[in-house]
């Protein structure tokens, strides 16, 4: 593997805290990239070497969350409490309302779009190589299983869909996924 030029990554830098900037003002679909590279202090074609469009840029400032999320369910060790959510995921849904609208943009209801898939696909492996270690039955259905009920549920609370608190909905999300841990 081959180090990163510190160069471009201080241009992605730039660019996802413009976008995060610009976000924290007007919804993602209301951000030009001529804005948000004068924001950045960059020129547009730099934007697009770095970038396919505003969407996969979106999706990258993004992924701290994706990691943060993946973490937080995994922030436990020995048996789980089955009811009380580790203090990592009641941080992390708390975490989230900065950028509520940019999440709502880039996580579809259900759990879709571009960010619900990124999610979805870094849970379910990380579930998956969990369980696989631990010698768990069905690892892949299981692991499948947790990764969409956390997006979903992620999803549906960002969007409004289900009434909690941040506190709330990390406990009751916990609730439901250790019982699927336990399903098999």
């Amino acid at each position: 593997m081959t180090a990163e030029d510190p160069r471009a990554a201080r241009t992605r830098a730039k660019l996802r805290e413009a976008l995060l900037d610009e976000c924290a003002r007007r919804p993602l679909d209301e951000v030009s990239v001529a804005a948000l590279v004068r924001r950045a202090g960059v020129g547009r074609a730099t934007f697009y070497v770095h970038y396919a469009d505003l969407e996969a840029l979106a999706v990258d400032a993004c992924a701290d969350v994706v990691r943060e999320a993946v973490e937080a369910l995994h922030a436990w060790r020995g048996r789980p409490d089955p009811v009380r959510a580790p203090a990592a995921l009641v941080e992390f849904f708390a975490s989230l309302t900065p950028h509520t609208a940019l999440y709502r943009a880039l996580l579809a209801p259900g759990g879709s779009g571009p960010l619900g898939r990124v999610l979805y696909q870094d849970l379910r492996a990380y579930s998956l190589r969990e369980r696989e270690l631990a010698g768990a039955a069905d690892a892949p259905l299981v692991a499948s299983a947790v990764a969409a009920t956390f997006a979903g549920v992620l999803a549906d609370w960002l969007h409004a869909r289900i009434e909690a608190t941040s506190e709330e909905i990390a406990h009751q999300s916990w609730q439901l996924l250790v019982a699927l841990h336990r399903s098999r």
